[in-house]
């Protein structure tokens, strides 16, 4: 049950990243930039959103065989908690959002995915030690 709970965030963060380029106005900001780079920081950006669907996509496939206890199981889960474990190690000591964190909708956003990546970390950290929540 929380596995798929978990899978299904990874498509509630995908709604917050297809927000992402409009909301930081990314066109006007990023057309200073070569080229080059501008379309590296979107192609990076392209497969950061397919490993976020993968995640979503074989925890809702294989929930079961992920909650299993197996070795492979505990391994593909540790390393999406670590994954998202050092994504919120980024939000708080490499970003600093608060520039742009200038309208109630935009804190709430930002608070919220904090919520969201933390409640990541704990579900896949506890399938990967195989803890049993409830």
């Amino acid at each position: 049950m929380w596995l798929i709970a978990g899978g299904l965030l990874h498509f509630v963060v995908l709604i917050a990243s297809a927000l992402t380029p409009r909301v930081l106005d990314w066109r006007m900001n990023l057309a200073t930039l070569h080229p080059f780079l501008r379309r590296l920081f979107w192609v990076y950006g392209g497969f950061i959103v397919l490993v976020i669907i993968s995640f979503g996509v074989l925890t809702l496939g294989h929930a079961n065989e992920l909650a299993s206890g197996a070795a492979l199981s505990r391994s593909v889960c540790a390393m999406i908690a670590i994954f998202w474990l050092v994504r919120l190690g980024v939000q708080f000591f490499v970003f600093d959002a608060g520039p742009f964190l200038t309208t109630t909708f935009r804190r709430l956003g930002y608070h919220g995915l904090t919520l969201l990546f933390t409640a990541l970390v704990f579900i896949y950290g506890c399938a990967a030690l195989n803890l049993r929540l409830l």
